[in-house]
């Protein structure tokens, strides 16, 4: 059953990376494009963490410190870029 859950997990992360290199393809401008790509591996980061890293069964306090890290990294690359 857990094979069955990490698989799904993986096809999703594949997907995502899909997707990046997709909106390479796309013609939105370095910007947009480098802030969609930012945050589709942003969510990949939060995948791999939570599900391949087991996080999910974490104090509380590695979850939210995860969670903190992530959306203020996030949010200062955003600002830069």
């Amino acid at each position: 059953m857990k094979s069955h859950l990490y698989f799904k997990v993986l096809l999703f992360l594949l997907t995502l990376t899909i997707l990046a290199a997709l909106v390479v393809i796309l013609d939105i401008g370095l910007k947009a494009a480098s802030a969609i790509i930012l945050a589709l591996f942003m969510v990949k980061f939060l995948g791999v963490a939570f599900y391949f890293m087991e996080l999910k069964r974490a104090h509380v306090f590695w979850k939210s410190a995860v969670l903190i890290f992530a959306s203020i990294f996030l949010g200062l690359v955003l600002m830069i870029v």
